[in-house]
């Protein structure tokens, strides 16, 4: 089972990946610089470090599903 505070949920459009809102500075409908097929690797076991591109924080995605990515930090507070 996945830690919970590990986790973000993301959008799929046609070939872009979105969040409804940065987990660190708050904006809105942030377009992801990963691929659908970078998620099928990243769910075959290989990790990939995201920056978001609103305010250059970065976390490294361990794994994904279709609705979650799990990243190697807390995403969510207590």
């Amino acid at each position: 089972m996945f830690p919970f505070d590990h986790t973000w949920p993301y959008e799929q459009y046609m070939n872009d990946l979105y969040v409804q809102r940065c987990p660190f500075c708050s904006a809105e409908n942030v377009l992801l610089p990963l691929r659908p097929s970078e998620l099928k690797s990243i769910q075959g076991g290989k990790k990939h470090l995201l920056v978001f591109p609103c305010c250059r924080h970065k976390v490294t995605v361990v794994d994904a599903d279709r609705d979650y990515l799990l990243t190697d930090r807390p995403l969510r507070r207590r």
